[in-house]
């Protein structure tokens, strides 16, 4: 392996690793939005916290 393909496989696993930073920071910014939006949908309508997931679909859905 000659020296230039070590310094192209190595920016290329350098890149890979940013891009899986990149996911993670994502997915923890989705998950910290879907938990104040759920926070936020038991404080305003705390009959919601008894309903099974397809009940509150279907109920926030007739509330369109």
């Amino acid at each position: 392996m000659t020296d230039a393909e070590k310094k192209l496989l190595q920016a290329k696993h350098c890149m890979e690793e940013a891009q899986a930073r990149d996911r993670v920071k994502e997915r923890k910014v989705r998950t910290r939005r879907l938990i104040q939006e759920g926070a936020i949908l038991e404080k305003a309508m705390p009959e919601v916290r008894a309903m099974e997931l397809s009940d509150l679909e279907s109920y926030l859905l007739q509330k369109r």
